[in-house]
């Protein structure tokens, strides 16, 4: 069983193997006492605009980051949003000059378009093609996906004329068609709907689904939707001036702000969903168990294709154990760089964003597509 299903199978459990890893610690520091909270942050501590791109009759939303550079253009799995990539986009932002653009994909955040469940790999290809081509002239693209957006950017790769990097996170063709067969499951596991945006980013954190609660706070409020207003429940976050200093803040990411996959149980498990509709104020974005149509056409004849992409690539897993057969052989000809980052979960990119930056500012220094700002750790390529 592939580290994919292990985990997509552990979500179904109680949350007793989740372990937030601050008992002891909190107990032995002297003088330090820090409450743990779960209010949601805007994303203005973490992009410089928030803006419409209007492609046809549809309407895509991006967030946007830096004046120079490449672009950076960032896709988020399914189900989640461009938030997901704020922690990310920070980290990076102070390790080399680039812009950064995290789009709101077809059916996820705020994005609104003419056919919402036409999530089909070419379409969403086509979609990603024509907002870079909206947006970037001619500047260098590198394209960087996470899970169901990992496979999209590959898909998309061929459409950009200026593409000169790919990055894929988490996915790999092998482990993914393995773990479609749990994934209506994990997906029934989950809670239908959350009574506030808090319980929703409680839920999460506990739950393991975001081991990061800066990132979570600031992500899952992109994930979800207001049932009085239909709107985002970004748009219900009016003043957080207190969980934006603490955003600003450093260092960026406590320690104890991160699960610890080894480490005992000291948490009480996250409350019980609740069915009653006085309390169903937050439902999910994308009900994503509608659009397995699609699921197989992500991911089958992924790896030749990221193979076949001809700029220069990189790999980042969370376990060296999801390399399929095909991507081994390719790894050990050199046709890709890898990197493996341990002590996290599938959202590598918001577990340990800063680990997720530095990887990809090494990837875009080392191939001369942007200059560096600070001296900031270089990541060395598996083996």
């Amino acid at each position: 069983m592939s580290s994919l299903q292990k985990s997509i199978l552990k979500s179904k459990l109680p949350p007793s193997s989740v372990n937030f890893g601050i008992g002891s610690r909190v107990s032995k520091s002297k003088g330090f006492q820090r409450k743990r909270d779960y209010d949601p942050v805007q994303w203005i501590p973490y992009f410089d605009h928030s803006q419409d791109v209007k492609i046809g009759n549809d309407t895509f939303h991006i967030y946007t980051k830096g004046t120079e550079g490449p672009t950076l253009v960032l896709l988020h799995g399914g189900g989640y949003s461009a938030l997901t990539w704020a922690e990310f986009t920070k980290s990076l932002m102070t390790m080399v000059v680039c812009k950064v653009m995290a789009v709101d994909l077809r059916g996820h955040g705020d994005t609104q378009t003419s056919n919402e469940e036409d999530l089909s790999s070419d379409t969403l290809a086509e979609d990603v093609a024509a907002i870079v081509k909206a947006t970037t002239e001619n500047d260098p693209v590198i394209l960087v996906g996470h899970s169901m957006g990992g496979a999209v950017a590959v898909r998309a790769a061929s459409l950009i004329s200026n593409l000169c990097g790919l990055g894929v996170i988490d996915v790999v063709e092998g482990t993914a068609m393995d773990a479609l067969a749990s994934m209506q499951s994990f997906l029934r596991s989950r809670p239908s709907s959350f009574g506030s945006i808090s319980q929703a980013i409680e839920w999460c954190v506990r739950s393991g689904q975001i081991r990061n609660i800066q990132s979570a706070k600031v992500s899952v409020p992109g994930q979800i939707t207001n049932t009085e207003t239909n709107k985002l429940a970004t748009h219900d976050i009016d003043s957080l001036s207190q969980s934006s200093c603490e955003c600003n803040s450093e260092p960026m990411i406590s320690r104890e702000d991160i699960i610890q996959e080894e480490e005992p149980v000291n948490m009480p498990p996250p409350p019980a969903p609740t069915s009653t509709t006085a309390t169903k104020k937050y439902v999910w974005r994308i009900d994503l168990s509608r659009t397995e149509q699609h699921w197989f056409g992500w991911f089958k004849g992924l790896s030749t294709a990221f193979l076949n992409v001809p700029v220069p690539k990189v790999l980042l897993l969370a376990g060296v154990d999801r390399l399929d057969r095909e991507l081994t052989v390719g790894q050990m000809q050199g046709k890709f760089q890898m990197q493996v980052l341990p002590a996290c979960g599938h959202a590598v990119h918001e577990d340990v964003p800063d680990k997720v930056a530095e990887a990809i500012a090494t990837f875009m220094v080392r191939h001369k597509f942007a200059e560096s700002v600070s001296d900031f750790p270089r990541t060395f390529p598996a083996c």
